[in-house]
């Protein structure tokens, strides 16, 4: 009986993808403020805030997240309890 090999293959080198690039602070605002015609230190307001409510996991793939000053309030809890 012929005893059957396993042929080795080469492994390939698959290229990494470069990283996504994250639009700065100010651009991001000037997004807001033109979106929802707002002036720009309420746009900035906005962003602000939303940086300071992202998640551990968004923090781990966005460290800049983390310069920004301030801390989160605490989440609303609904009124309807009784």
């Amino acid at each position: 009986m012929a005893r059957k090999t396993k042929r080795r293959t080469a492994k390939r080198k698959t290229k990494r993808k470069p990283a996504k690039v994250v639009r700065g602070f100010a651009a991001n605002a000037r997004k807001i403020a033109k979106r929802q015609g707002i002036s720009m230190k309420r746009a900035r307001a906005i962003l602000a805030a939303g940086a300071r409510r992202a998640s551990a996991a968004a923090k781990r793939r966005n460290p800049r997240l983390k310069r920004v000053k301030g801390k989160a309030k605490p989440k609303r809890r609904s009124a309807r309890r009784k």
